[in-house]
């Protein structure tokens, strides 16, 4: 028996027609992730800003590691709002709802927060050997006082520095593009990204890949020195007391194993999103999948970081339970 033209279209449509539900499926299943990392994330990051504020406004006196953790918050949130926000509104069927100006002030906000949260947390690793390093040099306890003074002062630096790097490489890759007869557009999803088709790779990573390998690799180096004082410190306090006192952890051991968790957790992120964005560079492969993976695992940072902070900080702890109670009452 001989099917018609139309009856051997109806497979078709209906299988064109399953796909395009299972895609719409995906992407709002990919929405509801990104909402749901984004919003716990920026629940984390702003309760450490409030806990932060409050304590300085109700005439408290905060540690001078509290400074670091606050400008990481900040930076921490802005991360997420730029990065998980439009890829949620995107999950949700929102495409291309920004125009250029707003999709690189979008782009330029999140580099300078990612910069800026990854030199905050080289700062806590080399913040943390200075507190905890056994040095008996004479300007070693100048060197520990000077930089707990000096901690305030050299976050808004990081953040002057950053603002002026990236405006300065906005600017010349903007004049580049400019300039240039042929242009690539990248399809972001929430907005259209457009570079230079002689835009190789190479230049992407002296540009924006280079301070990120240098600072991951400053804090693997001081993260094994970390460990290795922690061991030593354990040996210490295993010869002077008993078993039942080795379970308690002065403040400085439990900060110190907190920057261990973060670094780790930073590292391992970063090391999978490094070789997806190089993969995604190099090859073109913009397509709709890849670059929330992309979007995703750079927020995985920025989202785990202020439930690490809240629940190995004492401090930050108790205010938490203090207020769970209130709400409770």
């Amino acid at each position: 028996m001989l099917l018609t033209g139309s009856e051997k279209l109806v497979p078709v449509v209906a299988t064109q027609r399953s796909v395009r539900e299972l895609i719409i499926f995906l992407d709002l299943v990919l929405g509801m992730v990104f909402f749901m990392q984004t919003g716990a994330g920026l629940l984390g990051n702003f309760f450490l800003l409030f806990h932060f504020t409050f304590t300085l406004l109700t005439g408290k006196r905060l540690r001078p590691i509290d400074s670091i953790f606050f400008h990481l918050a900040l930076a921490n949130s802005i991360v997420l709002i730029s990065k998980g926000g439009p890829q949620t509104m995107v999950g949700l069927g929102l495409t291309i709802f920004l125009d250029r100006i707003r999709c690189k002030l979008i782009s330029f906000l999140h580099q300078v927060a990612h910069n800026l949260s990854v030199s905050l947390t080289c700062f806590l690793c080399g913040f943390q050997i200075i507190t905890i390093s056994p040095f008996s040099f004479s300007m070693w306890p100048e060197l520990k006082t000077h930089t707990s003074k000096y901690i305030f002062p050299l976050c808004l630096f990081f953040w002057i520095l950053h603002l002026m790097i990236n405006i300065f490489m906005f600017v010349n890759m903007n004049s580049f593009t400019e300039h240039s007869n042929n242009t690539k557009i990248w399809n972001m999803g929430f907005c259209l990204e457009y570079a230079s088709t002689s835009f190789k790779i190479l230049q992407f990573i002296i540009m924006y890949s280079i301070p990120d390998f240098l600072c991951v690799g400053f804090m693997i180096m001081a993260s094994g020195f970390l460990v290795l004082l922690l061991q030593r410190h354990h040996r210490q306090v295993q010869h002077i007391h008993s078993s039942s006192l080795l379970s308690r952890k002065s403040p400085e051991i439990r900060a110190t194993c907190t920057i261990l968790v973060l670094v780790s957790i930073y590292v391992s992120f970063y090391s999978v999103n490094s070789i997806l964005s190089f993969y995604l560079f190099q090859f073109d492969k913009y397509d709709q999948w890849w670059i929330p993976i992309s979007a995703f695992l750079a927020a995985c940072y920025p989202a785990f970081s202020p439930f690490v902070l809240i629940s190995s900080d004492s401090q930050i702890l108790y205010f938490f339970c203090s207020l769970w109670g209130k709400n409770r009452s």
